[in-house]
């Protein structure tokens, strides 16, 4: 799943496609999230969280906790919002360079937008969700090995 676009329909098919790139992580993978409110940004999570063996029922939206770990089988998930971001240095507020470090770890990351510029060293899935409602969903996903990225 390099660089591609779907359309969809339903928020089963949203759920189905995070479960779709939740089967291709290995760990220490960085997934941002783009799109505004009620886009599926959690919904997404919650599909990749499903193919990890972790109980969506326990996934939450992070906008007031900031980040909320869940604890897979394998990966240890950071969940992150960045709503709440002030703007000044997003990254250092939720703790981001201790989270890269865990070996075991895949960050999610809704609101990616607020980070401004962040250098990843690692896999970075940027996935960019638009619409909201009953309508369709239009997602675009780029899968990029990086050793810098900027996020505007």
């Amino acid at each position: 799943m390099s660089d591609r676009q779907i359309i969809s329909n339903s928020p089963d098919e949203t759920f189905a496609l995070g479960a779709e790139i939740g089967k291709e992580l290995r760990g220490r993978e960085v997934i941002l999230l783009f799109g505004g409110l009620g886009a599926g940004k959690t919904l997404l999570t919650k599909g990749i969280l499903s193919s990890l063996d972790y109980d969506v029922d326990e996934v939450t939206s992070p906008s007031f906790a900031l980040v909320n770990l869940y604890r897979a089988p394998r990966f240890n998930v950071y969940h992150i919002d960045l709503w709440r971001s002030d703007g000044g240095d997003a990254a250092f507020s939720v703790g981001l360079e201790e989270i890269l470090e865990d070996e075991k770890g895949i960050v999610i990351i809704e609101w990616a937008e607020r980070l401004a510029e962040y250098g990843f060293r690692t896999t970075v899935y940027t996935i960019e969700l638009t619409g909201d409602g009953e309508e369709p969903r239009s997602i675009r996903i780029k899968r990029a090995e990086q050793t810098h990225r900027s996020v505007v």
